[in-house]
């Protein structure tokens, strides 16, 4: 199973507005018409139930969504750009791979989110329309589109997740007590990715997730350690399943739980139905008793089974059935609240440099998407700028970092010449 991937989006950019002015036979003064540009397309990813694992994203992994379009004359603004819906499984974490914030945890079907904001169009000229400018030779260039790398985890919906040693009988279970039909063999490591399989007790239904052989060190990420217990996290109640034919059931036992708490200590404190397969077995029979009398002392509820055999599967499911309709519901990812950012804050972070060529560079995420934003042809538009450059104290810091009439000033990749 495919289930993590990284990819990068990036919203189309807003569209510029332009400076206009209304045109009509006899009329010798018409005013600032110039259109608003269109909003950029959203990248928008959707939870689709079909959809199991996240391999389409080893074919694409880029995706750029459409800008707007540019403002029209008579106040027309111009076209929005397509959105781009990227489909992922329910499930899915969305974390933003530089910062490690969660975006979206999408665990419901056709739940959507926007990881890329299309940027809004530009002003057209009519916005700067004032008493003592009534034609404004200004607009704006449309926002840029957010890019981010983004990392995608998926971590399986069930409620029921049966855990255990290799080769302990996990999808044999599985296959007798569910519609799933999971690979099955006599040997360690059969089962590489999770199976899921409905169950039905009487009037209700539960998804029992058989998850892979854990371990030593499954929670460093030995033998795919991670991508298995990160199944395990939205689970309800747990399906301990011991190996009856294995020489210490009860080590494994405490290797498996170690393993758990290791991970992530929530895990160790999920419902737990120990359960001792292969009764079948001569040996398993021998071991049962000083193993209850053991897990029972631990506080554990307990029961003996032979998947293969179908001895007891039944009770399992109903004991599995009344520890579900008591357990929590599994808890979601926090998502941090995205930060929303405007060209005209009071405040802007910026940073001044003077490097070794005499020049200056200014860096700020808000005053590189001001320039961005700038047409540089206008001469009211650049008036503009150098009011925001003073308004925000970058023309102080400057100053005083020694520019001079002449110097060249970065801002961002823009290059400026500087003057009074």
């Amino acid at each position: 199973m495919i289930d993590e991937a990284k990819i990068y989006v990036k919203s189309g950019d807003g569209g510029p507005g332009i400076v206009h002015f209304h045109r009509e036979k006899f009329v010798s003064r018409g005013g600032p018409d110039g259109g608003d540009g269109g909003r950029g397309g959203n990248v928008i990813l959707v939870a689709k139930p079909n959809i199991n694992t996240l391999i389409d994203f080893t074919h694409q992994r880029k995706f750029i969504a459409v800008s707007g379009k540019t403002g029209g004359p008579n106040n027309m603004t111009g076209a929005s750009g397509d959105d781009i819906r990227i489909k992922v499984p329910v499930g899915t974490v969305v974390y933003d791979e530089a910062t490690g914030a969660v975006i979206a945890d999408l665990v419901r079907p056709n739940q959507e989110v926007i990881a890329a904001k299309g940027g809004r169009g530009g002003r057209g000229n009519p916005h700067w329309k004032s008493a003592s400018n009534q034609s404004p030779h200004i607009a704006e260039k449309g926002f840029p589109g957010e890019e981010k790398r983004l990392r995608l985890e998926l971590r399986l919906i069930a409620d029921v997740g049966i855990v255990g040693i290799p080769n302990a009988g996990k999808s044999t279970l599985l296959s007798v007590v569910s519609n799933a039909k999971p690979k099955i063999a006599a040997y360690p490591f059969t089962t590489l990715e999770p199976n899921l399989g409905v169950v039905i007790v009487g009037d209700r239904d539960f998804v029992v997730a058989d998850i892979p052989g854990l371990v030593e060190g499954a929670h460093m990420g030995v033998g795919l350690g991670h991508s298995f217990l990160r199944h395990v996290q939205r689970t309800r109640v747990l399906i301990h399943l011991l190996d009856g034919s294995s020489e210490n059931p009860l080590a494994d036992f405490n290797q498996i739980n170690a393993e758990l708490a290791l991970f992530d200590e929530k895990l160790a404190q999920k419902p737990q139905l120990v359960v001792l397969n292969k009764m079948d077995l001569p040996e398993a029979q021998e071991k049962w008793p000083a193993i209850q009398e053991t897990l029972q002392g631990l506080g554990y509820d307990t029961l003996e089974i032979s998947g293969l055999a179908r001895l007891n599967t039944q009770e399992l499911m109903n004991r599995v059935a009344a520890l579900v309709a008591n357990a929590p519901q599994p808890e979601t990812v926090v998502v941090e609240q995205q930060p929303v950012y405007k060209l005209d804050e009071a405040e802007f972070e910026f940073s001044v440099t003077k490097q070794a060529d005499g020049s200056y560079l200014v860096l700020g995420e808000n005053i590189e998407r001001a320039a961005k934003m700038t047409y540089w042809e206008f001469e009211e538009a650049v008036e503009r700028f150098q009011r925001i450059l003073a308004a925000t104290g970058i023309t102080k810091a400057l100053e005083e970092a020694g520019v001079q009439v002449g110097d060249t000033v970065f801002i961002g990749d823009h290059e400026l010449e500087w003057a009074d």
